[in-house]
């Protein structure tokens, strides 16, 4: 048997492994390999009585009464109560499930459904099936698993017993069925890009590493599949997303992890306010068929996302610093401003290497966890994003927008950048940023820039957090309880 940390007693081992014999002895085989059914429970549960099902799931509840017994199964959807008695089923099929079927177990039932005299919808089963035996019990108290280290790790035991993380977890993934269908009908055509490779771009983020043995070089998983979606808009993909796993070797923590979900979408001839309206208008679509409302709680706090608000992000960063942070080009003199006015000690930003990396650092610790309410934040310094479209009027700031709501960024869009020229500037800036110590600044991709030098139409993209996004629908505090199987030590 396979080691777990779940205590399990060499007693119960043997008898669970002796019903499993029994069964065996009985029907020639433990683990069946199929059941045809006639519903899902919860299609079977909008059904009159009288009308005849099969149906098949988990047992998670038995209680014998002599010549009668009641019982339940669960499937994903939910669960269903079931009755048997002595006299329809027979003493030897009766006495059977009462001496070699457990919690845990999977059954087929076969019978009508009724309303008992307490009014609940049950299926009085003619017949049942043996479908698989659990050697290993369900949790000791079937709904109070609450030890947080055996929930991540064994995800389908916080699934089966846990109602809560049952509908969190179904919640989240019809989410992105939702988001798929909104995505679509909006004329969107969602396709795939690479995970693997030379240069991870697209984000200000430290990559991880692996080997190609067959090509004998080494591969970065993607940090973003934000460059080659706008080189299939360059191809003539007018409208194009995915759904994309990406990969950042960074810190952990209630709103980080090192692999996460997003939807980037990109759309030739818009522009970044174009995408705020869309942005806005699919969150409250995602709302409203997941919540039914746009009023929503998240960890104690009430949010309205029936409207939002627009903060200056340049406006504010200069009240903040008492200058204007477009004016400055010397990391050093940033940091001398910010020591001199007392906001940080010398010691704190020796580690920052850059002027976009010092802001930003910056930003998180004194503004970004203030903002409460859905807010898009807009006007960012140029050499925040080298891939943004420089504004018209200043080419020091950019055509960007983030939004936030209680201190988590859910997204980030802008006017994407498409002159060829402005982006091979921007790139080598990067790289001096690298060669000054700067590990997450942006890697360069001159593939990129040789399809930009073919033409690229106006495009506008963003990126959406589908996690975190999550967490703060469903009202969970991490983004580990928004995910199945989330990323354990």
């Amino acid at each position: 048997m396979a080691e777990n940390n779940n205590a399990i007693s060499t007693n119960e081992l043997q008898a669970r492994m002796q019903k499993a014999e029994n069964i065996r002895i009985r029907d020639g085989v433990v683990w069946k390999d199929k059941y045809e059914r006639t519903h899902r429970i919860h299609a079977a549960r909008e059904l009159s009585d009288g009308t005849h099902v099969r149906l098949c799931g988990r047992v998670t509840a038995l209680r014998w009464l002599g010549k009668l017994m009641f019982g339940r199964i669960y499937d994903i959807d939910g669960e269903i109560q079931f009755s048997m008695s002595r006299e329809e089923l027979g003493e030897d099929q009766y006495k059977f499930m009462k001496s070699n079927v457990d919690l845990g177990d999977f059954i087929g039932i076969d019978g009508e459904l009724y309303h008992t005299t307490a009014g609940e919808l049950t299926v009085r089963v003619a017949k049942y099936d043996i479908l698989a035996k659990a050697l290993r019990p369900l949790p000791e108290k079937f709904h109070g698993l609450t030890d947080m280290e055996t929930r991540y790790r064994q995800r389908y035991l916080d699934v089966i017993s846990n109602p809560e993380s049952r509908k969190v977890l179904l919640g989240r993934f019809q989410m992105t069925q939702y988001w798929r269908e909104f995505m679509n009908n909006h004329g969107f055509l969602e396709i795939e890009t690479p995970i693997l490779q030379n240069v991870a771009s697209g984000a200000a983020a430290r990559p991880f590493t692996t080997h190609h043995n067959t090509l004998d070089i080494d591969f970065q998983l993607r940090i973003s599949p934000e460059l080659f979606l706008k080189m299939a808009i360059g191809a003539g993909f007018d409208r194009v997303y995915e759904v994309a796993k990406d990969f950042r070797n960074e810190g952990m923590d209630a709103m980080h992890l090192q692999e996460f979900t997003m939807v980037e979408w990109y759309a030739a001839y818009w522009d970044f306010h174009d995408n705020i309206k869309f942005t806005w208008e699919l969150i409250q679509n995602l709302l409203t068929r997941c919540r039914g409302t746009l009023q929503i709680e998240y960890q104690g706090t009430k949010l309205d996302f029936s409207q939002y608000e627009m903060v200056d992000y340049t406006a504010k960063m200069n009240e903040l610093f008492g200058c204007s942070i477009l004016d400055f080009d010397n990391v050093d003199e940033l940091k001398k401003r910010l020591v001199d006015s007392k906001m940080f000690p010398a010691e704190d930003l020796e580690e920052l290497k850059s002027i976009p990396a010092l802001v930003d650092w910056v930003y998180k610790r004194k503004i970004r966890d203030t903002i409460i309410k859905p807010t898009f934040l807009y006007n960012y310094p140029a050499y925040m994003v080298p891939l943004a479209r420089r504004n018209d009027e200043d080419v020091r700031r950019i055509d960007m927008y983030q939004l936030l709501v209680c201190g988590a960024e859910i997204c980030k869009g802008y006017s994407e950048l498409v002159n060829p020229i402005q982006q091979l500037a921007a790139f080598e800036e990067q790289a001096q940023n690298i060669a000054d110590g700067d590990e997450e600044a942006f890697n360069p991709d001159n593939d990129f820039v040789r399809a930009m030098e073919h033409g690229f139409p106006p495009i506008s993209g963003v990126g959406v957090g589908i996690d975190r996004l999550a967490s703060i629908i469903f009202d969970q505090p991490t983004l580990r309880d928004v995910i199945l199987f989330p990323m354990m030590k």
